[in-house]
């Protein structure tokens, strides 16, 4: 009997094994992309001399801490030191370090991907005349930057809304990575959008301007008034033409330069002033930030993967987790706040905030470049992986921390996202609104078209929300099975309440609704822009005449997936053969705000919530148990609901 039991336990084992295998394979084959879907790191190369020992001795201490590759980002001198030799940013010598950087990678089974240039925005110190960033007063100023490889020249930021300029600076890229695109795809990266936006100009602004709305901009643009909140009707009209330029003349050419080179894009769009949805959809893998931004931003990059059907949603994690402090502080001796002490489990709420919001693939920020055996660089901004185990982040703990992430990662790279509920972007409103209040203004963000606090309906939440825009509205349909299809994704309803809304917009919605699309539309919304368009009203009468369309909420009569009082954020995949994996966060994700407070995590005592699951065609009631610091992993199939152990619980050090 025991032999028997031994044998029974065993095939049981291999039978696992082999369902593990196979749901894994399942897991890899459904992108291209980050496939190993361990965290990268964003890796800061100093201007400095570069040593292929060096090179080597990183990547492999990289790949034996568990990481998935790196991005490389080229940055200034340590300290401002310009007296410090260095190869020329682009030169054969300079390609030469970064070629082998990814041979080596490709060797180790490293992923390799590059900054797009040196620091951020895109800039250069031989950019030629006329292709710099520029408002419409020409300032010389919002152009300048000086912390880049080539400290202390001063370079110049490109212009954003000049596709010929991008080109230009591309084909200089391109030829000094030429080599280094050889073998893996690699990705290239543009971070958030750090150039200056008030009266951001271009040539040929003016006349464009003009043929998208009859009327001359020049008078607010000499005169100063374009922001005053009297004109918001004119804003918004610049902000329209403004937001196409930005998609047409540097996110498209932007993506199609880097499938041409073989390679793929990688972006924040953050910051961008444009349609951040349709900007996050022209790229390859969209990207999000934590927690300069809200973890809740992220579900515009996570409903853009959706819509675009990409697999991957990144996120630079951990930047600035306590604080920052300048680069200027101490000539260049500036230092985030703990660095070197920083407390995992802080940082796993930081991370698991972002899994419930969308996010699936984490970058970390970052790994500073050292010699063999040294520790001394450091990054201003950054929660620092370290090779010293004097630092937090380093050893058997990094590996533990990056261990649990890719789990997560796995699960949530799994079937695609679900969602029964479309929900219309603000993006009207964001114009017209113009800057945020003082209290949610920081020194680096001013207006509301970045779209930062912007939410998913919370009455709603376990339908999963998503947004869409009038882009993939135009171009959606409903079909007899009661589904909503826009771009890739499906839902079963859409939900609408705001202020303004484009003429164009409301037609698109009326013929959905007209095919059966159930509309909940909260408020009669009124005509941006300064030129009317003579029917608006008409138009809207005609939508709202639907049956299908209503302001009364029961219209909206989906189950939810989840349903309970007070809900932790969750994401939710859905698999071909009708599994459910939900990541449900720990609620005190929820209180995370920047800067957080160190060892925020431990004030965490534990939770439980109680929800309701609607799956399969029955209603089954579950308790959430968080013991402090858990996350939890939901399976959902049609035999019941599972937990998953995420066995990761980091300690206080």
């Amino acid at each position: 009997m025991k032999r028997i039991l031994l044998l029974t336990a065993a095939l049981l084992c291999l039978a696992t094994a082999c369902h593990n295998n196979k749901q894994e394979e399942e897991i890899l084959a459904q992108d291209s992309l980050y496939t190993n879907h361990k965290p990268y790191t964003r890796w800061w190369w100093f201007a400095a001399e570069l040593d292929t020992n060096d090179i080597r001795d990183q990547l492999v201490w990289l790949r034996d801490h568990e990481f998935g590759g790196v991005e490389i980002a080229w940055i200034y001198p340590m300290f401002g030191d310009s007296s410090t030799p260095k190869p020329s940013f682009l030169s054969e010598e300079w390609s030469a370090y970064v070629a082998f950087a990814k041979r080596t990678a490709d060797s180790l089974g490293l992923g390799c991907d590059f900054t797009y240039g040196t620091l951020w925005p895109f800039s250069d110190v031989n950019l030629p005349d006329g292709d710099q960033t520029r408002n419409f007063f020409d300032s010389v100023e919002i152009a300048k930057r000086t912390i880049t490889w080539d400290h202390p020249k001063v370079a110049r930021i490109l212009n954003h809304l000049s596709k010929e300029a991008f080109l230009r600076y591309a084909s200089k890229m391109n030829r000094g990575l030429q080599a280094a695109y050889q073998g893996s795809r690699s990705g290239v990266f543009v971070d958030s959008w750090e150039v200056e936006t008030p009266y951001l100009w271009t040539p040929g602004f003016d006349r464009l301007f003009m043929e998208e709305h009859g009327y001359d901009i020049l008078p607010f643009m000499r005169e100063k008034t374009l922001l005053d909140p009297a004109q918001a009707r004119v804003f918004y009209d610049y902000m329209q033409t403004l937001s196409g330029l930005v998609l047409r003349e540097f996110y498209e050419p932007y993506a199609d330069n880097a499938r041409r080179v073989g390679a793929f894009s990688r972006a924040q769009c953050g910051g961008a002033p444009t349609d951040l949805l349709t900007a996050f959809t022209l790229v390859d893998i969209p990207e999000t930030e934590a927690i300069l931004y809200e973890p809740s931003f992220s579900k515009i990059t996570a409903s853009a993967a959706a819509l675009g059907g990409k697999q991957a949603v990144t996120a630079e994690t951990f930047t600035c987790a306590y604080g920052w402090t300048s680069w200027r502080y101490k000539n260049g001796r500036g230092q985030s706040p703990h660095q070197g002490k920083e407390q995992p489990a802080d940082l796993k709420l930081i991370c698991d905030a972002l899994f419930s919001n969308g996010t699936n693939q984490i970058i970390w920020h970052g790994f500073p470049y050292n010699k063999v055996g040294d520790t001394a660089n450091y990054f201003y901004t950054t929660c620092q992986v370290s090779t010293s185990e004097q630092h937090n982040l380093s050893g058997e703990r990094i590996k533990e921390f990056n261990k649990y992430m890719t789990r997560v990662s796995n699960y949530m790279r799994l079937g695609e996202n679900y969602s029964t509920l479309a929900v219309y972007m603000p993006l009207e409103d964001s114009w017209m609104n113009g800057a945020y209040p003082d209290s949610l203004q920081l020194p680096w963000m001013w207006g509301q078209y970045e779209m930062r606090y912007i939410n998913t309906p919370e009455q709603y939440k376990g339908m999963q929300p998503l947004w869409v825009n009038e882009r993939y509205l135009s171009n959606a349909t409903y079909d007899k099975d009661g589904l909503l299809h826009c771009g890739k994704a499906t839902f079963r309803a859409l939900y609408i309440d705001v202020e303004y809304m484009e003429v164009s917009a409301i037609k698109a919605i009326t013929k959905l609704a007209k095919q059966g699309l159930p509309v909940y539309l909260a408020r009669d919304p009124k005509e941006p822009g300064l030129v009317p368009t003579k029917n608006y009203a008409e138009v809207l009468q005609k939508l709202k005449a639907q049956p299908t369309v209503s302001s009364n909420p029961s219209i909206i009569n989906t189950l939810p997936l989840i349903a309970g009082d007070h809900l932790p954020d969750f994401w939710i995949r859905h698999t071909s053969d009708d599994v459910f994996y939900v990541f449900v966060a720990n609620p005190l994700t929820q209180r995370i705000k920047y800067p957080l407070d160190y060892c925020f995590a431990f004030t965490d005592q534990g939770a439980t919530r109680e929800i309701t699951v609607n799956h399969h065609g029955k209603t089954e009631p579950y308790t959430l148990k968080f013991r402090p610091q858990e996350s939890l992993m939901l399976k959902i199939t049609k035999q019941g609901i599972e937990q998953i152990d995420l066995g990761y619980r980091p300690n206080k050090l």
